[in-house]
């Protein structure tokens, strides 16, 4: 199954050159999002690694996280939580900033998002540097959940992302 959804996803990630800045080649898998039956075979695999039932709610990180997030949270009944670029949160919030590959960026996360301890599987596209990754996980605890799981879709290990997770459950469809 490891090497069957691999495959699949290599097959529907398409490189974009100099995006969004020259000389970042930026992996878009919107054409794995547009293919159902492989969004599908995605989502059913994050779902089957992480166990439906070792989570309570799915984070996903803006923006291509969320959707992500959202298939993996109906398919398995639960409610999702979304972490945002600073600033599109309506209530009190908790935020990070971070280093990108290509820059700086904030997230944030309501403060009242999770339950205490409430168990959390954080999802998103790419891993690259982990910047985003690490932040976003530090958000979940800092706003009162415990990170069950953190799982992506594609993982660039050229970047060393899981280095800056040490001692975090990571999870890639595929890495490259």
């Amino acid at each position: 199954m490891r090497v069957e959804i691999s495959e699949l996803v290599a097959s529907k990630v398409l490189d974009v050159p100099d995006f969004p800045k020259p000389g970042i080649l930026f992996k878009d898998l919107m054409p794995l999002f547009a293919d159902g039956p492989a969004f599908a075979a995605a989502v059913d695999a994050i779902i089957a690694e992480q166990g439906a039932d070792t989570f309570d709610v799915v984070a996903g990180m803006e923006a291509r996280g969320f959707v992500i997030a959202a298939a993996v949270a109906y398919a398995t009944g639960k409610g999702i939580v979304p972490v945002r670029k600073a600033g599109k949160l309506p209530r009190q919030t908790v935020s990070a900033t971070y280093a990108l590959e290509y820059g700086e960026a904030t997230l944030e996360v309501h403060a009242d998002a999770f339950l205490a301890g409430e168990r959390v599987l954080v999802v998103d596209d790419v891993l690259a540097t982990g910047g985003t990754a690490a932040a976003t996980l530090n958000l979940v605890e800092q706003a009162g959940g415990r990170v069950s799981g953190f799982s992506v879709v594609l993982e660039l290990s050229f970047l060393a992302g899981r280095e800056r997770l040490e001692g975090r459950p990571v999870h890639a469809l595929l890495t490259v």
